[in-house]
């Protein structure tokens, strides 16, 4: 789509670049931005010529760079477990993974974000960049706040997503399901096995923000399905009722943990 209110593009080489101006915002990979009108954006400022390395390894984990492609991420040989199961659960062609960016799925942080699910599953933190030059980090389950909505500033840039090396070592086992088999996910589904005995089931597509649900060891099939039917923010849409979507991720999880045992 032509956004016919842009009048200014520059590349971001160096972080001073990235001061946005009024009416300017950040460009990754551009594909939501460009599927419908923008009104009140004037101005881009183009991530990709930073120049960060997508995938790093480092002692702690792997860090994921912002401007990183879902198409660089499932090709990268130290991709992390669930990448291309959470990939497949985005309604999206392979075409698209080629341009769409990590970062930018977490940060337009619709429900059924599969990089949020991603991030969930495996304990991912953002590292942001704030204008003033620091930065902070959260986990990525606390930085999406609803469908379509997270606690970024205006000003403020995903850096990266760091994913932690226990849960890279993980066991792990992933659900989908969706009213329509090209639909959008109406509910996504992981678990995880720590190798400290950890479990960690992350509910997302389902609930409006992420859901982590965190026991020391596996949970009884009781005690999960207590929780999930206790987890707040199912939502309902035309894409699945609240009830429905309760239920699925219900025994969906139920699936998980079996698989897990």
């Amino acid at each position: 789509m032509d956004l016919n209110t842009v009048t200014g593009y520059r590349r971001a080489r160096t972080r001073a670049d990235l001061a946005l101006a009024p009416g300017e915002r950040v460009l990754g990979g551009g594909t939501w931005l460009y599927s419908e009108p923008q009104i009140d954006t004037t101005g881009l400022v183009d991530l990709t010529a930073m120049g960060w390395t997508p995938v790093e390894r480092t002692a702690d984990g792997l860090t994921i760079a912002a401007t990183c492609t879902i198409a660089e991420l499932l090709a990268h040989p130290d991709r992390p477990p669930l990448a291309a199961e959470c990939a497949n659960a985005l309604l999206a062609g392979f075409k698209i993974w080629n341009v769409a960016t990590v970062g930018g799925n977490v940060c337009q942080s619709f429900a059924a974000a599969g990089m949020v699910s991603l991030c969930v599953a495996l304990d991912g933190v953002a590292l942001v960049w704030r204008p003033d030059g620091t930065e902070f980090r959260t986990p990525v389950a606390e930085l999406v706040t609803g469908n379509g909505t997270n606690a970024l500033r205006r000003g403020e840039v995903l850096r990266a997503l760091e994913l932690p090396a226990p849960a890279l070592r993980a066991r792990t086992a992933f659900r989908k399901i969706a009213l329509a088999d090209l639909g959008r996910s109406g509910a996504v589904l992981t678990g995880r096995a720590d190798p400290s005995g950890e479990a960690v089931f992350g509910i997302t597509a389902a609930t409006a923000a992420p859901t982590v649900l965190r026991y020391p060891a596996l949970p009884t099939a009781a005690e999960l399905r207590a929780d999930v039917d206790a987890a707040a923010g199912y939502y309902t849409d035309p894409l699945g009722s609240a009830d429905w979507r309760r239920q699925v991720s219900a025994v969906l999880l139920e699936e998980i943990r079996v698989e897990l045992a």
